[in-house]
């Protein structure tokens, strides 16, 4: 009788992935030696692991009956089966380690529209995905008190917002961007200009038009810096929703408004544009998310925001 009758598995078997580097690098050498040598260990210590898992198996795994290294038919069907399961697991492990970098997963990004004008949400993530080009990216435009409530809801990861803005409890920020402030105003106003652009304070008699949001948050609230700044409290009307809806309104004469000088991309028949160097207020955009965050990739994120700034 033969070796290849079945053998009765442990009484306690404990089956473990070395078991199955060591039965494959034995078949893949084909020699107890050369396989040792492979594998960093002693001939004797191989010899016991490969009977230690015919053992866990329940059935002889090697032909004992010749002199070379030959597979019995279970060990045939083990071999193919425990390379397929080695290479699983390197796979399992390199996506493992990936995973940990913040080189894969999901990133769910909120912005202002003001802050895609910029270019600095565009920017910030073309060049994060360079570095993580396989995770994926949600990218949505949000109102900013909208986007700051959602990233502590946990809804949303990170948000491009322009500042000033009340930052709840839990989330932190950074400033990305610092821009000079600009004035739109209507086609033919007579607002003088000097040194390449004007004085604010020529303007304290207009209405200043801003979107519709508290007198402490975003446009609104850097119109009430720059005008303090100027030296006069301004006339406010905040019935625009957007940029286009107050440049339409400053087109017809309603008013004028304050805003960041990437905004000059927006061109409405009736307006023009004009500088304001005496100004040092800026308008800032300011990205926001959780102080504490679980998930590498947006860590990533954030660290890679941190460097952009």
């Amino acid at each position: 009788m033969t070796d290849v009758e079945p053998r009765r598995p442990t009484r306690n078997p404990a089956f473990e992935l070395r078991h199955l580097k060591y039965f494959v690098a034995l078949v893949d050498e084909r020699n107890f030696e050369r396989a040792a040598a492979r594998l960093g260990i002693a001939q004797p210590g191989l010899s016991q692991q490969i009977m230690s898992l015919e053992g866990i198996v329940g059935t002889s795994l090697l032909d004992r009956t010749r002199r070379s290294v030959k597979l019995t038919q279970a060990g045939q069907v083990l071999y193919d089966e425990a390379t397929k399961i080695l290479a699983q697991a390197e796979t399992a492990m390199i996506a493992v380690n990936r995973a940990s970098r913040g080189d894969t997963g999901r990133v769910s990004i909120g912005y202002v529209a003001s802050a895609a004008y910029s270019g600095a949400v565009v920017q910030s993530i073309k060049t994060y995905r360079v570095e993580h080009p396989a995770v994926e990216i949600d990218l949505v435009e949000m109102e900013l008190r909208k986007q700051l409530a959602r990233i502590v809801e946990g809804l949303l990861d990170f948000g491009f917002i322009r500042g000033p803005a009340p930052i709840p409890d839990g989330l932190a920020t950074h400033i990305i961007r610092r821009e000079p402030v600009i004035v739109m105003i209507p086609d033919g106003h007579p607002l003088k200009l000097e040194r390449g652009g004007a004085d604010l304070a020529a303007l304290s008699h207009e209405v200043f038009l801003t979107p519709q949001q508290p007198h402490d948050v975003g446009f609104h609230g850097t119109t009430h810096a720059a005008c303090a700044e100027a030296g006069f409290e301004p006339m406010i009307n905040s019935a625009a929703l957007d940029v286009t809806g107050i440049a339409s309104m400053v087109a017809i004469g309603a008013g004028v408004s304050i805003l960041p000088k990437s905004l000059e991309s927006v061109r409405l028949p009736g307006i023009r544009y004009v500088a304001l160097p005496r100004l040092r207020t800026t308008s800032d955009i300011i990205v926001a998310y959780r102080k504490t965050e679980s998930s590498p990739a947006v860590r990533a994120f954030i660290a890679h925001s941190r460097r952009s700034a």
